[in-house]
């Protein structure tokens, strides 16, 4: 690829114009976003947890992993 060198920057050609998006992939992606939240399994409390020895790191997962969620009828 060549250089090409302009006397300012009003005779440098703009971006070429990207093609126009098809609304069917928006719908698409909506979809599929909230098909993803939907199947998401890990509910996180916001924050930091800090942990002294890597058996309370254990605890703490298989505590995460066994109790149930709100709303969730399955687990209870």
């Amino acid at each position: 690829m060549g250089v090409r060198k302009f006397r300012s920057v009003e005779e440098m050609p703009g971006p070429p114009a990207l093609p126009r998006l098809d609304p069917e992939n928006l719908r698409i992606a909506f979809g599929l976003s909230s098909l993803a939240n939907r199947l998401s399994t890990a509910r996180r409390v916001p924050g930091v947890r800090k942990f002294h020895s890597w058996n309370e790191v254990l605890a703490a997962k298989e505590a995460d992993v066994t109790a149930p969620r709100a709303g969730d009828k399955s687990r209870a």
